[in-house]
């Protein structure tokens, strides 16, 4: 009886380096995943069809079944290893494309600003309704002291875009942090509107696994994620 299971096993064996199953994993292997693989489902149907009872051979419907188990099974195998090449491609496509932001001016939410580069400040604001009169102003942010404002007259529901390109010489240079404010009437007198700024990017990072997004250091804002970005200068 051992002669006729060793030929058998010796049978088998050759079928399965035919197919090029790995049949000689270690415990460690074996045990280190809880899910059955390719090389663990061409075992198990060679097996089967070795097996099988003569008399009762299995029927071409189940045969076809299961070939189509197996070929979803390397399907899928195939588009996991696909997808960990495609997370790794994009990371280091996010980083890289943040890193060229490096040295720009990003538009965020807030109201402190400084001179870019050109020594100009240009910033947006978005008014819910129409508005008879707006107003921006700029004021040191650590004095209060009233630098420029202007008047920008009525302006229309959404977007509106500010600046101050002539800024002093000696406020450029003062590398001060300048607080604006946009006051609008939509009917109920001049209200406060909350606006955006220009604001240079410092550097650009990316930690943790492929899904997260990259990140930005931005001068008075702090850490940001490049996703948010809109609009750059």
């Amino acid at each position: 009886m051992s002669n006729v299971d060793s030929a058998s096993a010796s049978a088998q064996q050759a079928i399965f380096d035919k197919l090029g199953i790995n049949t000689n994993k270690s415990a460690d292997e074996r045990g280190s995943s809880d899910k059955l693989g390719q090389d663990d489902f061409l075992q198990l149907m060679t097996a089967q069809l070795q097996n099988q009872d003569p008399f009762a051979p299995m029927e071409n419907g189940d045969f076809i079944a299961q070939m189509a188990q197996f070929s979803t099974v390397s399907g899928i195998e195939q588009i996991n290893k696909n997808l960990e090449s495609l997370s790794a491609d994009m990371k280091q496509a996010r980083i890289a494309t943040a890193s060229t932001l490096l040295g720009h001016s990003v538009l965020v939410p807030g109201s402190m600003a400084r001179p870019d580069d050109n020594g100009e400040i240009h910033g947006v604001f978005e008014l819910p309704q129409a508005a008879s009169a707006t107003r921006v102003s700029f004021t040191d942010a650590v004095s209060g002291e009233l630098l420029h404002s202007e008047d920008l007259g009525p302006q229309g529901t959404g977007l509106t875009g500010f600046n101050w390109t002539n800024i002093p010489i000696a406020v450029r240079e003062s590398d001060r942090k300048i607080k604006v404010d946009i006051s609008a009437n939509t009917g109920k007198g001049m209200e406060s509107i909350g606006p955006s700024v220009y604001a240079k990017v410092l550097s650009a990072s990316s930690f943790g696994d492929a899904s997260e997004t990259a990140t930005l250091d931005v001068q008075d804002y702090g850490t940001i994620s490049a996703s948010s970005v809109s609009r750059i200068r």
